[in-house]
């Protein structure tokens, strides 16, 4: 009986232990705050069956992690995912970009790299042409992302700036004009996040980061992007859509100096 009372007692005692500590966890949790400030507290729903986020569970370097989104909705759904909102909740700036889809664009598939400074969830949140907005989200462990140096030299990065590359790749099994294709846009450009230090004269380098991107197939928006401190160095966007059959593609970029960069590519409709 002594030792039943003891046992008892222990129990009692982390249950006592573990309420304050439950309690603190759940108000350390940024995810309620940020729904306020970046979603003005609109309801979400569960997106699972509507968009995907795929990160790696541990990244190998905080400053470049990957990170996929894929639309699932089917394809005799009448609603169209209008943004997708990326949230890294324990990032300095938590809002790492919000992407707006072409309406006529159909795009299926958004691929970036970000800086990830703390371990944490990472959020996707869509809003569909029904006024909804669809949440999902994922953990990720990583530190430091957003004030490791940068990779490139001061003077090859501003070399640099501002300079564009276009890719395309047809999609297996798909038509050459008017089917589903991948392409990607390259943009040099350190997007220094302000928390990253010169390693010379131990001072911060200012924050200076893409904070505007805009393509289209000649007049037609693809995908546009509002960016942060978050996304990485060099942003690289990789993506998927339908083709409208235009002759050119468009890229135009704004960063938070005020500069704009531009450059338009001919399309090659045989898709490679």
């Amino acid at each position: 009986m002594p030792g039943y009372s003891l046992r008892l007692f222990a129990v009692a005692g982390l249950l006592l232990l573990s309420a304050p500590l439950s309690h603190a966890a759940e108000a350390n949790d940024p995810w309620p705050g940020l729904v306020q400030d970046i979603f003005n507290n609109r309801p979400m729903l569960d997106g699972s069956d509507v968009v995907s986020i795929e990160m790696p569970v541990r990244a190998e370097d905080a400053a470049i992690v990957p990170v996929t989104l894929r639309m699932k909705l089917p394809a005799g759904d009448s609603r169209q995912v209008q943004s997708i909102t990326l949230v890294i909740d324990q990032n300095p700036a938590p809002m790492a970009a919000k992407f707006r889809l072409g309406p006529d664009a159909k795009v299926s598939e958004i691929s970036t790299r970000v800086r990830v400074n703390n371990y944490t969830d990472v959020h996707a949140v869509a809003e569909l042409s029904d006024g909804q907005l669809y949440m999902v989200k994922t953990y990720v462990k990583a530190s430091g992302g957003c004030s490791a140096p940068a990779a490139k030299v001061a003077d090859d990065a501003k070399s640099r700036l501002g300079q564009m590359r276009y890719r395309q790749f047809a999609k297996t099994g798909e038509g050459p004009i008017s089917g589903a294709r991948e392409a990607q846009i390259m943009i040099g450009h350190p997007n220094n996040s302000g928390l990253q230090m010169d390693q010379v004269t131990q001072l911060y380098t200012p924050a200076l980061f893409i904070n505007e991107l805009r393509l289209s197939q000649d007049d037609s928006l693809v995908l546009s992007m509002e960016g942060g401190i978050s996304i990485s160095e060099d942003p690289n966007i990789r993506f998927t859509y339908v083709s409208n059959g235009a002759k050119r593609f468009r890229a135009e970029a704004k960063d938070t100096d005020g500069r704009v960069f531009q450059r338009e590519w001919p399309i090659d409709n045989s898709g490679t």
